[in-house]
């Protein structure tokens, strides 16, 4: 067989059956770069440490570590300055009592919440019930990557930062109500999808990203939080110098409609 003709048939076979790893992750080649796309979990359970040594393998040899943001640096991302009216006010009755059910079923004093912008009360009850369904910041995907890759003193790379990524939940519209609505509304449903996170890292995660996930956010805070993300993602990921990468962001982001993966191989 020629050498040719050889290379002809392992592109064939590897369209035909792609790398599946067990953990959820996809490989795409843009010309010279090597991008190993990995679904992370922001935070994680006991069982999802220490990372596949075939995972951290791949750090090994890649030149960079390419994540949302550098989480390990530390702080407080929440800035609560600002005058706003009392929550009672900027929210309707129906809403303002699912949450005070929920702080009660949390153990959580509705009072805390008085004077925050809606985006960080519905980031501090997403954390608290993932908390409750035991993950925990420090078994995170991203953050156990970070760790292995600075000790090895791998470059890392952020696609946004930190504070962009405040900015961005700074700029929504109403201070960030439809996505404390969004979190009250689909509560037990997010609770779902967080679970099938987990089990795409203990047990089978999805070998394609065109799957059902099931919906938590509305369709105008889908468009701004996982849609137009993952187009400047692309656009920074295929702007990349030569070389082999890890690339962790968050799971959601490599599956269902407007995937990351299916925008870098798009023609």
């Amino acid at each position: 067989m020629t050498g040719s003709v050889w290379h002809t048939l392992r592109g064939l076979i590897s369209r035909l059956f792609p790398t599946h790893y067990r953990w959820p992750a996809m490989d795409v080649r843009l010309g010279d770069r090597k991008l190993h796309l990995v679904g992370s979990i922001h935070m994680g359970t006991r069982d999802m440490q220490p990372l596949p040594s075939r995972l951290l393998r791949q750090l090994q040899q890649a030149d960079a570590l390419i994540v949302e943001a550098d989480i390990t640096q530390g702080g407080s991302p929440f800035d609560n300055s600002g005058e706003r009216a009392p929550l009672a006010e900027r929210i309707d009755a129906e809403a303002m009592a699912k949450l005070v059910a929920l702080c009660n079923e949390l153990n959580l004093a509705i009072s805390m919440f008085t004077t925050l912008p809606a985006w960080q009360i519905a980031l501090m009850l997403q954390a608290q019930q993932a908390q409750r369904l035991g993950l925990r910041p420090d078994y995170g995907i991203d953050y156990q990557l970070l760790q292995a890759a600075k000790n090895w003193q791998k470059p890392i790379i952020e696609l946004e930062g930190a504070d962009t990524q405040i900015a961005l939940l700074k700029a929504l519209p109403d201070d960030g109500m439809a996505l404390l609505q969004d979190t009250l509304i689909h509560w037990h449903t997010n609770a779902r999808l967080l679970q099938m996170m987990v089990s795409w890292w203990l047990d089978t995660p999805p070998r394609q990203p065109e799957i059902a996930l099931p919906s938590t956010f509305s369709q105008a805070l889908n468009d701004t939080l996982i849609s137009q993300r993952n187009v400047h993602w692309r656009d920074a990921l295929q702007a990349l110098p030569a070389g082999k990468y890890v690339v962790a962001v968050g799971a959601l982001h490599l599956y269902g409609e407007d995937n990351l993966p299916g925008l870098l191989r798009a023609p």
